[in-house]
């Protein structure tokens, strides 16, 4: 396989030009020892064969050759094997790490003076001796830093994980223990939702697919995502957003869903046939409350890839270089389990222009990093961000090639309130009580929408919610009357924020595209609000004739 085949030649390299210790950072401590094991026998690789040892704390030493050595259970004794060991070997330190400053652990000096008094005995040795350091964290002391050669061990290919599962189906199969309906795209989608995780836990996911459904088929791509969830969990900067809305949830911008709609899939082995790249992201910035979140949400439903929610905030930690560290762990870890999509909710607030004053350059460094990531990435993470207020965000975030494209979310029009009030009623009114004779019917949902011009689509769920709370505590239906009395009593954005989404319109009329249609922003045209004298709630006259978004069709 590829990635083995350059691990391979890689490690055989440092074995024969001497390097005395490699530090192979990894959970899967198995795999490692296998692909160890392949390379100090294949003559071709490493030209003279060698002894493998395997060390741990619990046993010593230990190879094909001989049990484990009980006397070789202390560290510095096992240091001394090796160097008194007169025959070609590679011997596997298994948690040495934990002796040179883990986990807020004094050094053991003894041990780190030991081992560079063994870098020159090993290089200069008559046989060929390397030692290498397996475990799960990167630990190295300052002294021992110009002796360590770090080495990448990639988490499993999909080639492996692939083989792993066609073992699994056909070891279920002949055991008659469950059903496997899965075409070649579904298969290739269950695979793909496993990268990222060890070939361990891609197993366990899979198993437990199984095990619960009784089959594998299209859903247990779920499965996968669900197992997950625990690598996400862990980093601490990055949450895992279970994707529940579907893009039939979000209420108009037909423009964006055509858009995401053409580039699913396109991560899959299928679209390099047409030479395709996977897509780099999403800038979405509007009025808040239209609908910009619910869609990050939305295109993880549609696409049925994990939705982790990049958290500002816990990247910005009070130790001087950990918020560096943060993003980079977070984008690794965003990288680990792609294809995935990556959602900067508010991305002004933590890489605006505003908040790289008084921090020591530290908010800068953050956007530096996220830039580079986002220019360089070459797994499929998708990233979606969002903006309210985009004249914080700095003009090199926003330079064509950053994103693929930017939307602008602006109030939604007549027809698409008619679907966000059709969507919030059907959603709730699915008891008898609470819906009694309501009819959601056109006539009534036009009616709505005429009554609740320039609302965002968060207010119009509130009217919903509001109105069914009338209804509840006089212990009775729904009726139109109780959406009407609540949409006269509501003061929408438009009124209190009218100066921030005029000048948001003139900055996305040249700079964005509208997430509407353009058949659907024409009523725009001949629309202006009514005068203060006309109606007490609506302030601000001419609102609607600068919408903004370069009208473009997908």
């Amino acid at each position: 396989m590829e990635g083995y085949h350059h691990f391979r030649k890689e490690v055989a390299n440092y074995f024969r030009a001497r390097f005395p210790f490699l530090y192979i950072s990894t959970w899967e401590e198995e795999r490692v020892i296998d692909q160890l094991s392949h390379i100090v026998s294949d003559t071709e690789l490493i030209k003279t064969p060698r002894t493998l040892f395997v060390w741990s704390l619990t046993k010593g030493f230990e190879s094909n050759g001989m049990p484990p050595s009980a006397e070789t259970k202390d560290p510095l004794k096992a240091l001394a094997f090796i160097e008194k060991y007169d025959q070609p070997a590679v011997f596997i330190l298994k948690d040495f790490y934990v002796y040179l400053g883990a986990n807020n652990r004094p050094p053991e000096y003894r041990l780190i003076r030991k081992m560079k008094d063994l870098v020159s005995v090993l290089e200069k040795s008559l046989v060929s001796k390397n030692v290498v350091l397996v475990a799960p964290t990167l630990t190295l002391p300052p002294e021992l830093e110009k002796d360590i050669t770090i080495v990448e061990f990639q988490l499993p290919s999909f080639a492996e994980i692939k083989e792993t599962l066609k073992k699994m189906i056909e070891m279920n199969q002949g055991q008659n223990r469950a059903i496997v309906r899965l075409t070649e795209d579904e298969e290739e989608r269950l695979v793909k939702a496993a990268l990222g995780l060890t070939l361990k836990e891609a197993e366990n996911a899979f198993a437990l697919a199984l095990v619960s459904k009784g089959r594998l088929d299209s859903d247990s791509v779920d499965q996968i995502l669900f197992e997950k969830q625990q690598i996400i969990k862990k980093t601490g900067v990055l949450e895992f957003i279970k994707s529940e809305p579907n893009i039939q949830d979000v209420g108009g911008l037909e423009n964006i869903k055509r858009w995401l709609n053409k580039r699913n899939k396109s991560w899959m082995d299928s679209a390099q046939d047409y030479g395709l790249p996977s897509p780099k992201g999403l800038l979405l910035t509007g009025v808040p409350g239209c609908g910009k979140s619910l869609i990050a949400k939305a295109v993880s439903s549609m696409w049925k890839l994990p939705l982790l929610k990049l958290d500002m905030g816990k990247i910005f930690s009070g130790i001087v270089g950990s918020s560096e560290e943060n993003m980079r762990n977070a984008l690794s870890t965003a990288e680990a389990i792609s294809p995935s999509i990556l959602w900067v909710d508010e991305i002004e607030k933590g890489l605006g222009n505003s908040g790289t004053a008084g921090d020591g350059g530290t908010s800068k460094r953050v956007l530096g990093n996220f830039l580079t990531w986002m220019q360089e990435k070459s797994k499929p993470v998708f990233v979606i961000a969002t903006a309210n207020n985009i004249d914080a965000l700095p003009p090199e975030l926003l330079r064509k090639g950053r994103f693929d494209e930017i939307f602008f979310v602006d109030l939604p029009t007549k027809k698409e309130r008619k679907e966000i009030f059709r969507i919030h009623l059907e959603k709730r009114l699915t008891n008898p009580k609470a819906a009694g004779n309501f009819s959601i019917e056109p006539p009534v949902l036009d009616k709505l929408a005429e009554l609740t011009e320039s609302f965002i689509g968060a207010e119009i769920e509130q009217v919903v919610i509001s109105a069914l709370f009338e209804a509840f505590s006089e212990n009775r239906s729904l009726t139109v009357e109780d959406l009407e009395k609540v949409i006269k009593q509501t003061v929408p954005l438009a009124v209190t924020q009218s100066e921030q989404i005029l000048a948001i319109r003139e900055w996305a009329s040249l700079r964005a595209v509208s997430a509407a249609r353009q058949e659907d922003l024409k009523e725009y045209q001949s629309i202006q609000l009514k005068k203060d004298d006309e109606n007490p709630r609506d302030k601000d006259a001419d609102l609607h004739t600068s919408r903004g978004g370069r009208a473009v069709e997908f």
